[in-house]
């Protein structure tokens, strides 16, 4: 039986495509559309509040498939 733990593979991916980086950005994203809908000044930003969660779920549903 052998002592070796195994490795981990690195990934060739860039450091900006990886999983962990983009997630945030992505539930930042989501955030700023929520704060965009509950906000009671601008009608413009109620207006793209769903155009921009939409767009953060679909970022982060695309992002959880990269590798970490």
């Amino acid at each position: 039986m052998s002592m070796t733990s195994p490795q981990k593979r690195k990934s060739r991916w860039p450091v900006w495509a990886r999983r962990g980086l983009m997630e945030n950005i992505a539930t930042v994203l989501i955030a700023i559309g929520f704060l965009m809908l509950f906000q009671p000044f601008a009608l413009a930003l109620y207006t793209y509040s769903f155009i921009t969660m939409l767009a953060g779920t679909v970022m982060f549903i695309i992002v959880s498939k990269f590798p970490e």
